[in-house]
This record gives C-alpha cells, sequence and structure tokens, in this order.
C-alpha cells in the first residue's frame, strides 16, 4: 500500500490531519500486511490510538488497549497542574485512572512518591500497569471502594478525570468515542457531574491535611465542580489553560480539621 494510496484511504473516511496519521502508521506498522490491516481498522472508524496501541501524552508514549479510554491533550493540563504540586515525599493518587496517564506523568515528575492509580475497569488497570513503574500500587473497583485503609487521610495529591459529558451529549460526541470508547468513561449523568460529585464527596476522607483534589472539568460545568468542592469544605481555585483548551478545578482540604466551609478562590 502506497503512502498516497494511505492518505487517500484516511481523508476519504474522514480524518482531517489524514497526512499526520498516515505517518504514524508508517512508522509503528511492521510488516505491509500490518499497515494495510491498520489502515482499514482506521478508515472504519476506530481511534487512531487504539490502531496505533498508544498515545502521546505529555511526552510520554502511553500504550492504549481496545475498550480503554483514550487520554486526550486536554488532560495534559491536569497532569501538570498535579505534577507541580506533587513532593518527591508525597501520596498520589489518579482515581479513575484509565490507561494511566497522569499517574504516569506523576511518577516521572516525582519517582520518590508514593503513587496509587484505581479505576473500575478491570481493562483498564491492566493497562495502567503497563504504563506505570512497578512500585506504583493499582487498584480495581468503584472510587474509594478498592483503596487500602491505610491511605485513609494520607494522600497529598489526587487526581480525577470523572466522566463528565452529560448523558443527553453523548450522542453528539465523535464516534471514536461514542462508538469504541466504554460509555461509562463518558457519561457524567444528567447535567455530567454525577461522578465528580461522588469523587468529590469521598475526597476529604482521603485527602491528608492540606492535600489537593484536581478535577478536570468543562468551562460551562465549572461553577457546579466548584460549588460542591465548596460544599464539602475544600477552598476551591480554578485554573484554565487556552492551549490545552480545558478547565481544572482545584479544592485543597483545610490545615485545620475544625473549618467546614470551603471558599472559592477567584483570581
Amino acid at each position: 500500500m502506497s503512502y498516497a494510496t494511505i492518505v487517500t484511504t484516511l481523508r476519504a473516511a474522514g480524518c482531517v490531519f489524514a497526512e499526520d496519521e498516515a505517518d504514524l502508521l508508517v512508522a509503528t506498522a511492521t510488516t505491509p500486511e500490518q499497515l494495510a490491516a491498520m489502515v482499514g481498522r482506521r478508515a472504519e472508524g476506530f481511534p487512531l490510538e487504539h490502531v496505533l496501541g498508544w498515545a502521546g501524552f505529555c511526552g510520554l508514549r502511553i500504550t492504549v488497549t481496545a475498550g480503554v479510554f483514550v487520554p486526550r491533550r486536554r488532560t495534559e493540563f491536569l497532569a501538570g497542574q498535579a505534577a507541580a504540586l506533587l513532593r518527591p515525599d508525597g501520596v498520589a493518587l489518579d482515581l479513575c485512572c484509565g490507561a494511566g496517564a497522569v499517574a504516569a506523568v506523576l511518577a516521572v515528575a516525582a519517582p520518590g512518591a508514593e503513587l496509587h492509580a484505581a479505576d473500575l475497569s478491570p481493562a483498564a488497570v491492566d493497562c495502567a500497569r503497563s504504563n506505570l513503574p512497578p512500585t506504583a500500587q493499582l487498584h480495581r473497583g468503584d472510587l474509594y471502594a478498592p483503596l487500602p485503609p491505610g491511605l485513609r487521610g494520607r494522600i497529598t495529591v489526587l487526581v480525577a478525570n470523572a466522566p463528565y459529558v452529560p448523558t443527553d451529549a453523548i450522542p453528539f460526541l465523535p464516534s471514536e468515542a461514542r462508538d469504541h470508547e466504554p460509555r461509562f468513561t463518558l457519561d457524567g449523568g444528567a447535567d455530567g457531574l454525577a461522578v465528580q460529585r461522588r469523587v468529590i464527596a469521598g475526597a476529604p476522607h482521603w485527602l491528608a491535611p492540606g492535600g489537593r483534589l484536581l478535577i478536570e472539568t468543562s468551562t460551562r460545568q465549572a461553577p457546579g465542580t466548584a460549588a460542591a468542592m465548596a460544599a464539602h469544605g475544600l477552598t476551591v481555585e480554578l485554573r484554565t489553560s487556552e492551549d490545552h483548551d480545558a478547565t481544572v478545578a482545584i479544592g485543597t482540604l483545610p490545615d485545620r480539621p475544625d473549618r467546614q466551609l470551603g471558599r472559592l478562590v477567584t483570581s
């Protein structure tokens, strides 16, 4: 299969960046037969990352397998914010970790930190294990349920890219996500904040005093995310990145346990 044929095939399938994708497919395939099969899968609408078997994320190559949520470029902003807060002696948890992309960034940024990652999906946990160092501890289950009791009250950086797409908006997502990623990795309930609220409600029980909860959200949903954090006693700061088209809500657990009400930092 010639390069020109690959580009033509991809463009006909609706791939906007056909040349870039063709370059990646050619560089990844090891035989002409494998290349033809990969081009065929991509033309059928499979996510490019599932076809390649990896996704680029913060300069890392993250293994991505079928049935696992593909890390988005916008989430690089979340990872960068978390990495800047994690100290070498800290304790980090990547909740709803998917392929473990954020946790992998944290492992590089603070190799001495105690690192945990958790997800509901067995496929995601297996995939994350391949992307994380052997010292990372993986947990499978619903949010905080599978975490060891000894982790309670010790987490200094808790990161969650929980699903936040409103249920009614899922039919309008690109086919790569809508048809090839598990629905539970996308569906955030009626307003998109159902899973986020559960993450936020549990966070104060697991964060160390002064610990931070970071959640990726949308510009439109950010006020709701911030309000939920404040209602659970966290001091909230919203940060945005135009380059990544991303918004992150950061909630800090007060050092003083008697403080019950959070506040929103608007600067």
